[in-house]
């Protein structure tokens, strides 16, 4: 069953001269129980196609059902099914962690004790106890994006909307945050993703898709993504070779004071000894997702328009 279907869904936005597209005819259609991340650079449009898909926006053209209810025509309908959280969330100044997540679920019409055992439960999953009684204002940017989360997924709400979830967070953070996003699609809802942490996107979802310039480029798995480069290997050089060296065995591009080199497993051996003979220190390995990306869009994920 089709959790989320997008038909034709286009969004203007009014400009000087003529207006600017930020959806132009995408079609998207994401099945029910799965985690789907949306990959695509700042203004790509992922997160006008998540505030259309969650009623907090209107689209210009063509429509979008969420468990078959019309989102723009229904949004009464939609809304108990969905929980967000948006990119540009904040908590509120004089609460803690366990105040937002109690309160945010007894507005959403949860009974008193449940919303107690719940708002527990997501405190020790989420790793907040030893601040979960603490202002908001006296929280890190970490430790307040975690809340915003925390309130979200303990809604266990059938259809998650995780705009960037885990902006800010440390490494350590962000994988507990992983566990209880699975541990929510395990349980049965479905999850739209975005995230500019391309690892995040490979560990989490089952089927991406790469947006450009309000264009779907892409959809499939992160390792087909990959595949689509014709290049198995990642060279990484650092003092001793030139751009002009590397050029004919690969794509070229620099990463602070190294050379990195996407090639292929036969020209390993001969950039071997190239690197031994020129003093460089080289290191092998597959190719990133990031780079599948690059190669797709032709910029970083993090240029603007």
């Amino acid at each position: 069953m089709e959790a989320l279907s997008a038909v034709h869904l286009s969004k203007d936005y009014p400009a000087r001269g003529r207006p600017v597209r930020a959806l132009d005819e995408v079609d998207l259609a994401l099945e029910k129980g799965r985690l789907f991340a949306f990959l695509g650079r700042n203004g790509a449009g992922k997160t006008t196609f998540i505030k259309i898909a969650a009623t907090l926006l209107l689209p210009t053209a063509g429509s979008v059902t969420l468990f078959g209810h019309d989102v723009v025509r229904e949004p009464a309908k939609v809304r108990p099914d969905l929980a967000i959280v948006p990119q540009e969330g904040r908590p509120f100044f004089h609460l803690t962690p366990r105040e937002h997540i109690r309160e945010y679920l007894l507005v959403r019409g949860a009974a008193s004790e449940s919303a107690r055992d719940r708002t527990e439960q997501m405190v020790a999953a989420m790793g907040l106890g030893p601040y979960a009684d603490e202002p908001s204002y006296r929280l890190s940017g970490g430790l307040q994006q975690r809340t915003l989360v925390a309130m979200i997924l303990a809604t266990r709400a059938p259809f998650l909307f995780l705009d960037e979830p885990t902006l800010g967070m440390d490494p350590f953070a962000r994988r507990q945050v992983w566990e209880v996003i699975r541990e929510a699609v395990r349980a049965g809802s479905t999850v739209l993703l975005t995230t500019h942490y391309l690892d995040e996107a490979e560990q989490l979802s089952e089927e991406l898709a790469v947006i450009e310039g309000g264009h779907v480029l892409y959809r499939g798995t992160a390792e087909a993504l990959r595949s689509t480069l014709h290049r198995e290997v990642r060279l990484q050089f650092t003092g001793g070779v030139t751009r002009d060296d590397l050029a004919p065995h690969g794509r070229v591009y620099a990463d602070r004071d190294r050379l990195v080199l996407l090639t292929t497993r036969a020209a390993v051996r001969g950039l071997t000894e190239l690197a031994l003979e020129r003093g460089s220190e080289m290191t092998v390995g597959p190719v990133t997702l990031e780079e599948a990306f690059l190669e797709l869009v032709g910029r970083g994920i993090e240029e603007g328009t």
